[in-house]
């Protein structure tokens, strides 16, 4: 697949502070690109940068093969959409949509009759159909969201750069704007580069997804690769279904708090050494347990449990006083119950603790 974006040792400061500290990614064409990051890490100023808002210190930033490092916003076929949506309250739904094409610098559209046909397509592709003559004051979070893509989409850009476009929505309607926005992309056949902060929506919707870290990229992957093998600690403890241990390693085990801990495969290099096992991948066992050959275990006292729909997430105080989350999905069988201030027994299988060092 041929990249439609291409940063080399992209560098963004605000003074002594480096938001960006040497940027080195590709993105495929035709594509849903996840951001994840957390706060601070530079994912809007990224996107800002590739728009053209921001002006970089140093590095290359090639789009369709042309250097637009120099080039102004407007010049660059790069749509972005905003987290408020950035709306005009004084125009209807069709007004906003259209409001691009004709007003926009390079060629916009003066015939009435191809910004009606336009932005009538645009309309219903995004699912707008009956809603043209509304003020936007009058329609829903979602149905805004919709009109703040269409009114990108409808300019026919190369790229949609996406700043936590769901943010501002409720949990239900979050979930169901993840399916629209790939299936809108999918229509249209444009990158979406795609900001948020939650890893459950990087996740579920990019086919690529980035983790940037203290301003620089961490990790590029596909889902399953993010999710099932982090690169770093850093990485793992973002994606918020890890326990991680400190410490070090010693020989063929990992030295932590909690003693000895056993592993198979080969550690991942890391300036932050951690041994690191996924919250799903525990058992909860009766405290005294024999633990199997291939089995690692711990102990830790039960304090509270977490219900959460597909799941249960219980919690246990550790012998140093760390909280250790253990997650049962409840397709797998029903939720147990725990007593509180007992001990249990938890332990996972060698093969899959990571181990960083």
């Amino acid at each position: 697949m041929s990249a439609v974006l291409q940063l080399s040792n992209v560098v963004k400061a605000y003074g002594d502070q480096r938001a960006l500290d040497g940027i080195d990614l590709s993105l495929p064409d035709d594509s849903y690109v996840s951001l994840l990051g957390p706060s601070g890490s530079g994912k809007t100023t990224l996107l800002r940068v590739i728009a053209g808002f921001e002006q970089p210190e140093s590095g290359s930033i090639h789009f369709v093969g042309k250097d637009i490092a120099a080039m102004p916003p407007h010049e660059r076929n790069i749509g972005f959409v905003f987290q408020n949506f950035a709306l005009f309250p004084h125009l209807s739904v069709y007004d906003n949509i259209a409001f691009g094409l004709i007003n926009r610098v390079v060629n916009p559209v003066t015939d009435d009759k191809i910004v009606a046909s336009k932005v009538r397509d645009i309309i219903s592709l995004v699912g707008l159909t009956g809603l043209e003559d509304r003020a936007v004051t009058q329609i829903s979070g979602g149905q805004k969201q919709r009109v703040a893509l269409a009114r990108t989409l409808v300019t026919e850009p190369k790229m949609v750069l996406l700043d936590e476009p769901l943010g501002a929505l409720d949990a239900n309607l979050r979930a169901r704007m993840r399916s629209e926005l790939r299936m809108i992309r999918e229509r249209c056949g444009v990158t979406f580069l795609h900001v948020t902060g939650s890893e459950t929506e990087a996740l579920s919707m990019g086919d690529t997804v980035l983790v940037l870290d203290k301003a620089r990229i961490a990790q590029q992957g596909d889902s399953d690769t993010i999710y099932n093998r982090p690169c770093s600690p850093a990485v793992a403890r973002f994606l918020n279904c890890y326990n991680l241990f400190p410490g070090k390693l010693e020989n063929d085990r990992f030295a932590s708090p909690q003693g000895l801990l056993g592993f198979d495969g080969q550690p991942r290099k890391s300036a932050d050494p951690a041994y690191a096992i996924r919250y799903d991948r525990i058992a909860i066992r009766p405290a005294g347990q024999i633990a199997a050959a291939d089995e690692v275990q711990i102990e830790g006292t039960f304090v509270a449990s977490e219900y959460t729909g597909s799941a249960v997430n219980a919690f246990f105080s550790l012998d140093d006083g760390r909280v250790f989350e253990v997650e049962a999905h409840l397709s797998h069988r029903a939720p147990e119950n725990y007593e509180p201030h007992k001990r249990y027994a938890l332990a996972w299988k060698r093969e899959d603790a990571l181990v960083f060092a």
